[in-house]
């Protein structure tokens, strides 16, 4: 009994002991996680090929801060939803030398940083806009087309059409556009644009909207070229930057069976005109049926028979009061005093006359870009002859894109449907 006592308290001591010693280890801490930065370009790199950006990422934690610079200029640029990734917003200027700093943290609080100069290279070869249509600070019609052209032929299409951009916004009040009467105002519009690039040639690239653009909308377009390759050793080396503004709605109407133009401004009908088409007696005499835009005018104009010389039949060389261009194959909406033939029949050279005070009225009102839409000739408008772009569905505009999406992703307006459009089934299926 004396054992078996001895031996119980014994037991109850080791055990005792044992819990103590368990009760004195603690788990071992775990390291902290430490975050680590990398950046595209690396510090200190040279001779860096522009059009790959700046990529800075954060490893095991998130990014807290980050400036990047050139030449004293913020590179704009943005985070990914994690914020583990920034990335500039466009190519980078060559021959230029950038500073970044950074900054991250992990879940435990541990940070890490990174700064670091990098230089881009300098382009054997640089490309560069040639001309831009519409012109800056121009108030255009609701059909404008953005016109682009290259000083030098572009091989990477994608990577241009990439750095294309186009902005509007509703102009704040009628006031901001000159129209006191609010009734014609536009109401404001959000919404991402429905618009495309199309290229007609390695040199050429034109943006247009899939219906017309809204009423009295303010527009920036930027080509961000500095820094994109058009092609190997090729780069852009400066942004171009345009704004213009969209007007009122004009949308005039021709038909050449009746012998009638109907101009509306804002859905409303505001001029009546009898007018005389094309005798189509030839084809160059024939007025073209389709979507045509206003493309420039003049008062006068000097108007010459195509293909003749003097003494041939049909021969004309005259100057020809306020007309206004709408292709160019010599097309014109001009004043001309034959009311005998206006509203009865069609007897002009291919274009569309109406009596001159109504004439002068058109003149006056019309803005680049306005669409003037012909019906019921048997000759049809080229895509290709002036402005003719609305001839093409928007299919096959998107066919010409190199991205082939709709509308660039940094282009914000909202398509207006035109009310009361009057023309033909085909073009109301491309303006509506």
């Amino acid at each position: 009994m004396r054992f078996a006592a001895w031996t119980t308290a014994l037991l109850a001591t080791a055990a005792l002991l044992l819990l103590a010693a368990c009760s004195a280890l603690t788990a071992p801490e775990r390291p902290r996680a430490m975050p680590r930065i990398t950046m595209s370009p690396a510090p200190d790199a040279s001779a860096v090929r522009p059009d790959k950006g700046l990529v800075v990422t954060a490893h095991d934690g998130t990014l807290t801060a980050l400036s990047a610079h050139a030449g004293g200029a913020t590179v704009p640029g943005s985070f990914n939803a994690s914020h583990t990734v920034w990335r500039s917003d466009w190519a980078l200027a060559p021959g230029t030398e950038y500073v970044v700093s950074a900054t991250a943290a992990a879940s435990g609080g541990a940070t890490a940083r990174i700064s670091g100069r990098f230089r881009t290279l300098s382009p054997r070869r640089s490309f560069d806009v040639l001309s831009v249509t519409p012109n800056d600070h121009e108030t255009v019609g609701v059909g404008m087309p953005i016109i682009l052209t290259f000083d030098r032929p572009v091989e990477d299409r994608r990577a241009v059409e990439r750095a294309l951009e186009v902005r509007a916004t509703p102009l704040a009040t009628p006031a901001e556009y000159g129209q006191h009467d609010t009734r014609a105002y536009s109401a404001s519009y959000s919404g991402p644009v429905d618009g495309a690039w199309h290229w007609f040639s390695d040199s050429q690239v034109v943006f247009r909207t899939s219906t017309l653009w809204p009423a009295r909308q303010s527009v920036v377009f930027t080509a961000h070229l500095a820094g994109v390759r058009a092609a190997p050793g090729t780069y852009g080396t400066a942004d171009r930057t345009i704004a213009f503004s969209v007007g009122r709605r004009m949308v005039s109407t021709v038909d050449t069976r009746t012998h009638q133009m109907v101009v509306r401004q804002d859905g409303e009908v505001a001029q009546r005109m009898a007018i005389s088409a094309g005798m189509a007696t030839t084809r160059e005499y024939t007025t073209t049926s389709g979507v045509h835009l206003t493309m420039e005018k003049g008062d006068p104009v000097r108007m010459i028979s195509p293909g003749r010389k003097k003494g041939d039949p049909e021969y004309y060389d005259v100057m020809i009061g306020h007309a206004v261009r709408i292709s160019n194959s010599g097309e014109y909406v001009h004043a001309k005093n034959n009311v005998w033939a206006q509203g009865r029949a069609n007897v002009s050279h291919g274009c569309v006359n109406a009596r001159p005070d109504q004439a002068t009225w058109f003149y006056d009102n019309a803005l680049r870009g306005d669409p003037v839409i012909v019906t019921d000739t048997d000759r049809l408008l080229e895509w290709n002859n002036g402005w003719g772009f609305w001839q093409l569905s928007w299919y096959e505009w998107l066919k010409g894109s190199a991205l082939r999406e709709p509308g660039p992703v940094r282009a914000f307006i909202g398509p207006m449907i035109p009310p009361n459009l009057e023309t033909s089934g085909v073009a109301r299926t491309e303006l509506t």
